[in-house]
């Protein structure tokens, strides 16, 4: 079922609230969060703050796609600090962690910290985060992440929907190719990278290049 013949199922934010504050990591997973919001007529404003991504080429792209498709839909967006020497100096001793494991709880707990504290001081009673729709993702840690974040503010709440369900990640991809986002081949980190290009050296494959892959021109490539 494509998105135009899907009827999206009308949203409501928790506790009755009447704007939410998103967390956005980048437009492939944004942007079926944003039209799945949008359709259901709530108030929201994009969040992006993701200091994470390394190195600043690719920090700028997928930002900058993120602008794109916000302007496109006439949201507010938030471009917040990208203070790169405070993630490392929290992701010391991780280097090696694995995916999903410590040091992506720390990443998704200062994004979310950081997500929170604007909220508190802007009137939005409701967070949440384009980062679960993504399958390679752990969706119970990245909850755990953001109501822990929330709960540093009284009546404040994590949005814990999952975008995933009713064909939700299917859609994320055919948004990706209808708009031809920019297509990440890593999460972000510098480690992500590392251990994406050994992963590829391993099978024989060329490494990760930076800005080169977009969603729906895999031909111009060939």
């Amino acid at each position: 079922m494509t998105t135009a013949d899907f009827k999206r199922p009308k949203l409501e934010l928790p506790n009755g609230a009447d704007k939410l504050l998103l967390h956005s990591c980048c437009a492939p997973c944004s942007g079926e969060v944003m039209e799945a919001i949008q359709a259901s007529g709530i108030d929201y404003t994009i969040f992006f703050y993701n200091p994470n991504i390394h190195p600043q080429k690719e920090y700028l792209i997928r930002k900058d796609e993120n602008i794109r498709f916000a302007e496109q839909h006439g949201v507010p967006f938030i471009d917040a600090d990208y203070d790169t020497d405070n993630w490392f100096e929290r992701a010391k001793g991780m280097e090696w962690e694995p995916e999903r494991g410590i040091r992506c709880t720390m990443c998704f707990d200062m994004r979310f910290e950081r997500t929170a504290l604007y909220a508190a001081e802007n009137g939005f009673s409701v967070i949440s985060s384009s980062l679960g729709i993504s399958r390679w993702k752990n969706m119970q840690q990245i909850n755990d992440c953001g109501q822990r974040a929330a709960a540093h503010y009284p009546g404040m709440v994590y949005w814990d929907y999952n975008w995933r369900k009713q064909g939700g990640s299917s859609r994320m991809i055919e948004i990706s190719k209808r708009e031809q986002f920019y297509q990440q081949e890593y999460c972000g980190c510098v480690y992500s990278l590392r251990d994406s290009n050994l992963h590829r050296k391993s099978q024989g494959r060329p490494l990760i290049k930076l800005g080169k892959l977009y969603y729906g021109k895999e031909d111009e490539l060939a």
